[in-house]
């Protein structure tokens, strides 16, 4: 039960406390209770949330609606770093934001040499601890990215996400027994929501 005030919040410019609630509403199918905690740590009810999500979808298909990099700049302000990323032959502009929600990590968006947008999705932030992932017990919702997983138990295999914020990955992982176990991971936004063991979840 939602026990934040009801009022909703007056209309006004859509702001980074907006884009948070943005990524937290596409985790609350896969952590509703983590969802939860996050958004009463920012002051925000569930209306709030279901209202920033609106106003978002309303900027993505606007028939005038900005580039995607102008959007987020116009949201998120000036990058908190501008880092030259090689993908392939082509060298584009990694962009970095701080997420108060998760001071670890960054919203990173690829922009290649055109404006277009290539990627858009949390990373862990330059310097920041990464997480230890060794077995399938290390792997919790929200501990570590996508890079992580696929680095901590290469080879993995992309996976088609169920929606445009989501993106899975396959690959093999011991339990703390030694034991193998084919395995499935889904993240949104970048961030791991869940893990299956011997099926997609």
């Amino acid at each position: 039960m939602d026990r934040m005030p009801s009022a909703k919040r007056p209309a006004g410019p859509f702001t980074p406390l907006d884009f948070q609630l943005v990524l937290l509403r596409r985790m609350a199918d896969h952590n509703p209770d983590l969802v939860e905690d996050a958004r009463r740590e920012l002051g925000a009810s569930i209306t709030d949330m279901r209202e920033a999500n609106r106003r978002w979808q309303a900027m993505l298909h606007a028939p005038r609606s900005r580039a995607a990099a102008l959007r987020y700049r116009s949201v998120l302000g000036t990058p908190e770093s501008t880092t030259p990323r090689r993908i392939g032959d082509l060298v584009c502009d990694a962009l970095l934001w701080p997420v108060p929600l998760w001071p670890d990590l960054r919203f990173e968006v690829l922009v290649a040499p055109n404006g277009v947008v290539w990627n858009e999705w949390l990373v862990r932030a330059p310097g920041a601890p990464v997480p230890r992932l060794e077995t399938l017990e290390d792997l919790t919702p929200w501990s570590c990215t996508v890079d992580e997983v696929a680095r901590a138990f290469a080879p993995a295999r992309p996976l088609e996400g169920t929606a445009p914020t989501r993106w899975g990955l396959a690959f093999n992982a011991p339990d703390t027994s030694g034991a193998r176990h084919a395995c499935a991971a889904e993240f949104t936004w970048g961030l791991l929501q869940r893990t299956a063991v011997g099926s997609r979840p």
